[in-house]
């Protein structure tokens, strides 16, 4: 029976710093009561660990022979008897040395992906090297990452997940580069050829997974980790719209304001983990504000790689937690480079505390300053010089097609925030005129935007109404636009009046091309006769088919008559139009220089009162001499 007194006198040595023994302690379970664990074994401990709250009673003999930190801790503090030692930095804690501690006295131990990171990093903290036993606990917990863990996809991203509570243990031992690696690997292959097991809905089996079968896996790792993976993956080559696809997925699920697409105004605690703009520096806060950087910083470069309404709920997100500037100026851009694939809900992003607004006007200016910068970069680019051009053509126009939008998009967005009584005019003004002339072939929806901010400010100057309203080109406005606004009391008079004019010039554009065809062009009577004689050659569908668009020819027709009748209603408004106008003019003239008319009359019938008598002699001189003219040539 080995005892207290015989374990004291027991032979030791020390060779090269090493403390050994031949005594070995046979057992095969250890035992928990309370906050303490003991050795089922007949001989009482001598040993004892303390880690946090927990104490471990065991003996001394078993832990020399495979932990070094165990012997350089009794050798160093040179008292051989010392009793107990405190190991409360020890990675993975109580559980992990449970199991070491196990290891040491021989009894077997279940290796599990859940445990072997902790379990590797606890045997390097305390030297369990070659050096004390061959085939010692770093060997065996390395054997098992190398052989067992890196050849499965689960067990992979399992001990990812348990390397978190690790640093900087499992980042120095390169357990985090190791399993990022091998996710990425098998991220980037089909896995059609392969049969690791993964935790998504579908099985190994199924041959029709998506490429995207793994972003559901990753999206349970911690940020840093996430990045570590994603970055793995850029590198070996994949596709940036599996990436983007992967990031998507993280932010809405790790970021609870991602969810809600539609939402808009200022944000609210709905229940589901959204922020208010005011928990921007709580810790949840601070822990979301970490991951959309992180998530900034990896987006890949091309624009296709994640969505535009993705990076306006990101940007959101990213002002309710004050995101550094620097990430929120690249994101802006970001959004600026497909600004017009964007939708007037996710244009509206509240300003929370940086403004009087409800709505963030600056940032929607800003987008538009980065998009015509794209658009302009894009332009003089020399690697998309077209070679023809056809191609020069097409690209033009998909450009001018991207500015339309765009522009369209701006009214809406006008039209909306106009409600928004703190809007000064002058924001107004500058973003809608960010946009060139030629980005609006329509003004009908500026027009719409500025008549809704004239309704919601019935006090405005009129020369403020005046400066709004030249925004607009009125020879932009459609038909319905301009009968509106020719009958809208909210405009300027002048407005109103260069809106009818407007129409006048192109009703009568339009009545001189109908009644072109109608004319004694020489070129148009030719046509005629000839057209007659190809009808009497063709064939009776064919003259068919002539009756038919002779009737659609009667139906225009009728139909122009039609535009005359209003061409002249609206000719006759005008005019009535621009006699009140005259009369305004004349009441405002009247009024101011009444009086002074009053005087001048007085003067001039007393100026007339002394100059009549001569006046009257001289016209009765004039009048003979005349009379006898007239005599004269009468005769």
């Amino acid at each position: 029976m080995w005892d207290s007194e015989s374990e004291s006198t027991a032979a030791r040595n020390y060779k090269s710093g090493v403390l050994t023994t031949n005594h070995v302690v046979q057992t095969d379970k250890f035992e928990q009561k309370g906050q303490s664990w003991y050795v089922a074994t007949d001989i009482p401990s001598d040993f004892t660990v303390q880690i946090g709250e927990i104490s471990f009673h065991l003996h001394k003999f078993p832990l020399l022979s495979k932990c070094g930190k165990i012997e350089r801790i009794i050798y160093e503090s040179r008292e051989l008897e010392l009793k107990k030692v405190i190991l409360d930095d020890l990675p993975g804690g109580p559980e992990a040395f449970e199991l070491a501690a196990k290891f040491c006295y021989g009894i077997a131990i279940d290796l599990t992906a859940n445990m072997i990171a902790a379990l590797r990093c606890a045997a390097e903290y305390l030297e369990m090297t070659e050096d004390f036993d061959e085939e010692n606990l770093i060997f065996k917990t390395e054997s098992f990452i190398n052989f067992v863990v890196l050849s499965s996809w689960k067990d992979s991203i399992l001990v990812l997940q348990s390397c978190e509570s690790l640093s900087p243990w499992a980042e120095n031992l390169q357990i985090v580069r190791r399993c990022s690696e091998s996710v990425a690997w098998k991220a980037c292959t089909d896995p059609k050829g392969f049969r690791w097991q993964y935790t998504g809905d579908q099985n190994d089996s199924n041959p029709n997974m998506s490429p995207d079968w793994w972003c559901e896996d990753v999206s349970v790792l911690r940020i840093d980790h996430f990045v570590r993976v994603i970055s793995a993956i850029k590198v070996k080559g994949i596709k940036h719209e599996l990436v983007g696809s992967a990031i998507v997925h993280y932010a809405t699920k790790l970021l609870p304001g991602m969810i809600n697409e539609g939402s808009c105004g200022s944000v609210e605690d709905r229940g589901n983990g959204e922020l208010r703009a005011e928990d921007h520096s709580s810790p949840k806060g601070k822990h979301q504000r970490a991951i959309i950087e992180c998530l900034i910083s990896i987006i890949p470069p091309q624009t296709e790689s994640v969505s535009c309404g993705f990076l306006l709920r990101l940007l959101r997100m990213a002002n309710l937690v004050h995101v550094s500037p620097a990430l929120v100026t690249e994101l802006e851009k970001r959004v600026g480079m497909q600004l017009e694939k964007a939708t007037l809900v996710d244009l509206l992003i509240p300003s929370y505390d940086r403004s009087e607004t409800k709505y963030d006007v600056d940032l929607v200016q800003r987008l538009l300053e980065h998009f015509l910068i794209h658009e302009q970069m894009e332009y003089s680019s020399p690697e998309r010089n077209p070679t023809t051009e056809r191609n020069e053509g097409d690209r033009r126009s998909d450009e001018s097609n991207a500015k339309t939008i765009v522009a369209r998009l701006v009214d809406s967005y006008l039209a909306e925030v106009s409600r928004d009584k703190n809007l000064s005019l002058t924001s107004f003004q500058v973003l809608a005129e960010a946009l060139p002339e030629s980005a609006r072939t329509c003004d009908d929806g500026l027009y719409r935007a500025i008549d809704s901010y004239l309704k919601v400010r019935p006090m405005l100057l009129e020369h403020e109404r005046r400066r709004l309203c030249r925004i607009m080109d009125c020879q932009k406005l459609s038909m319905d636009a301009c009968t509106h606004a020719a009958q809208n009391e909210r405009l300027p008079v002048r407005v109103s009046v260069q809106v009818i004019l407007s129409e006048q010039i192109k009703l009568h554009n339009a009545l001189a091309n109908a009644s072109f065809k109608e004319s004694d062009d020489p070129h148009y009577q030719t046509i005629i006769p000839i057209r007659e004689t190809l009808l009497k050659e063709t064939p009776q569908s064919f003259q068919d088919g002539w009756s038919t668009a002779k009737k659609d020819i009667n139906t225009l027709k009728f139909d122009l008559e039609t535009v005359k009748t209003k061409y002249l209603e609206l000719q006759h408004d005008m005019e009535v139009l621009q006699r009140q106008a005259d009369n305004v003019t004349k009441l405002k003239h009247q009024s101011s220089w009444s009086s002074g008319w009053k005087k001048l009359s007085k003067m001039t019938k007393i100026t007339s009162i002394d100059n009549a008598g001569m006046r009257s002699e001289g016209k009765a001189e004039v009048g003979v001499k005349t009379a006898r003219r007239w005599r004269n040539s009468l005769s």
